[in-house]
């Protein structure tokens, strides 16, 4: 990919640096009108103090010193920002033409653990969206995993990565993922997880077309980058993750779809370069 003198988003947050600390147990606001009750009732509210507890997430805190980056880390940061600065020219174009304004998601760099709106997380998850908070979470350290362990190097297998993640982004905005959350709570897990395959697939083909308009508007790909993001899209396929990990393939517990499905949605995306190409819910 060109980065060189491309414009960097100002939609970064970093948190790298911050450490997660345990605050201990603590009371909810309901736990605590629990007790109060009781004791109005002349009842010794001691031996319900368990029931009426939680245990409360970490939080973060930041550390003494300030964060020291790596030359590579400085780097990734960069591609990072470039990439989600070129997502924002690719939206903020495509969504008003079917009348939705695009919100600009702020992504957050992190190291180790995080605690974002949609709860604590750690950097084992990888890359993730919450829509509650509509932030992008990375820890720069998932791209040395995504070519050491996953076997899917390159600059644009990275990009891919953001590109994805900013896709379920346009999903919540366009309001399927609140339609499609509310169907999985109707159903059995197995249904439930086919629906999260075709969100998956469908953030896939929505990075094809982030990297349609990016090729073809500002010319940001080089040679063998479309390879790299067919290859990093076929190396985090279920079937081949679940392979890996435990031996052998179990279809109906997929959550992302398999190598094969992946490629062919974000190669879709990326040769049509349209949301209406993206359906995946056909």
């Amino acid at each position: 990919m060109d980065i060189r003198g491309r414009r960097q988003s100002s939609n970064i947050e970093d948190r790298r640096g911050m450490r997660p600390v345990r605050t201990g147990v603590g009371l909810s606001i309901g736990g605590v009108l629990f007790l109060v009750v009781l004791s109005m009732l002349g009842v010794d509210p001691r031996p319900y103090l368990g029931m009426a507890t939680k245990q409360a997430e970490p939080q973060m805190e930041q550390t003494a010193e300030p964060y020291q980056e790596s030359a590579q880390e400085a780097t990734l940061r960069e591609l990072t920002a470039v990439v989600l600065a070129d997502t924002e020219e690719t939206w903020n174009a495509i969504l008003p033409q079917v009348g939705v304004q695009y919100a600009e998601p702020t992504l957050v760099l992190y190291s180790g653990a995080v605690q974002s709106g949609c709860g604590f997380a750690q950097a084992q998850m990888g890359p993730f969206y919450c829509p509650v908070d509509q932030k992008v979470y990375i820890d720069l350290s998932f791209y040395q995993d995504l070519s050491q362990r996953f076997g899917a190097p390159g600059d644009f297998a990275q990009a891919y990565v953001i590109a994805h993640e900013v896709g379920h982004h346009v999903q919540n905005l366009v309001g399927l993922a609140d339609k499609v959350r509310a169907a999985q709570e109707r159903m059995g897990q197995a249904e439930a997880n086919a629906l999260s395959v075709r969100m998956e697939l469908q953030a896939d083909c929505y990075a094809g077309v982030w990297a349609n308009h990016a090729a073809r508007s500002r010319q940001l790909l080089e040679s063998g980058d479309i390879e790299e993001g067919l290859n990093a899209a076929s190396a985090i396929g279920d079937d081949r993750m679940q392979k890996r990990s435990q031996g052998y393939v179990v279809p109906d517990a997929f959550t992302h779809g398999s190598s094969e499905q992946r490629v062919q949605w974000f190669r879709r995306g990326l040769e049509a370069g349209t949301l209406e190409a993206c359906n995946t819910f056909e």
